[in-house]
């Protein structure tokens, strides 16, 4: 007779038995763009701890313009499509304030629910705005790496809000590769001279690829009002529509600020 083994039994495998644990309470996911070296460290130092953070990446182009920032908008459904099936998402974040302005609030939302399954979708602008209206802010020192074209029309978009930025000032840097490397100490420096304008409630420092966590407190204690950054009002956004804000570690006065 011929002796007929089973696949386990040819190989010499045991079954080994296994548990699984239950899903993390929350997850979060973030739309980096390709050419940003900044956002994702940022996001993670401020989000909790406890709470995985899934990234995915977006084509985007090494020199910010306005037709490089809308061209994101063919590839945010594919980049959300990426994240992982099996997680269920509180937020997604898009990593991307002049874009947001560009392409639209609502266009990047229905984009991205149209390639992951998540209960919330926020980017910097809408972030921004919120921060805004919990701190009672409206009259915004505005500081940008970008050309004047793309920060204006930032700037068109957050007036539409009824907030206002009388102060303004960029280091006109086009090349993301540049921005992700321009100094604490020369924010500090870009910080003073957009303040001293005068006639400002708060100042922001706009583009998520500019490393602003470290200089917004001794900004804050510098210049008396609050200090906020793209990535950090959207850290703050993102664990607020999670209802998950006392786990975070948001830098500055928006830490201790709600919707």
């Amino acid at each position: 007779s011929i002796a007929i083994t089973s696949d386990f039994e040819r190989l010499n495998m045991t079954r080994l038995a296994y548990d699984i644990d239950p899903k993390p309470a929350l997850s979060f996911g973030l739309i980096v763009l390709q050419s940003d070296e900044t956002i994702e460290g940022d996001i993670r130092q401020m989000l909790p701890q406890d709470a995985p953070l899934f990234a995915s990446r977006v084509p985007s182009g090494e020199k910010v313009s306005r037709e490089s920032l809308r061209s994101m908008k063919a590839h945010m459904t594919g980049s959300a499509a990426l994240f992982p099936r099996a997680v269920d998402f509180d937020v997604i974040g898009y990593g991307c304030t002049s874009g947001t302005a560009q392409i639209g609030r609502d266009v990047v939302k229905a984009l991205i629910e149209d390639g992951a399954a998540t209960k919330a979708v926020t980017q910097p602008v809408d972030a921004l705005i919120s921060a805004c209206k919990a701190l009672s802010l409206q009259k915004l020192g505005f500081v940008s790496p970008y050309v004047e074209d793309v920060s204006g029309d930032l700037r068109d978009v957050l007036l539409s809000a009824g907030i206002e930025s009388p102060a303004f000032g960029s280091f006109e840097e086009a090349e993301e590769a540049k921005v992700a490397r321009i100094t604490p100490a020369s924010l500090m420096a870009a910080a003073d001279t957009v303040a001293a304008k005068g006639g400002i409630d708060a100042l922001f420092l706009s583009c998520t690829n500019l490393r602003t966590l470290s200089v917004i407190e001794p900004l804050e204690a510098r210049l008396g009002i609050p200090v906020l950054s793209s990535n950090q009002v959207l850290a703050w956004h993102m664990a607020e529509l999670a209802g998950a804000t006392g786990d975070a570690r948001i830098p500055g006065r928006l830490g201790n600020a709600a919707l």
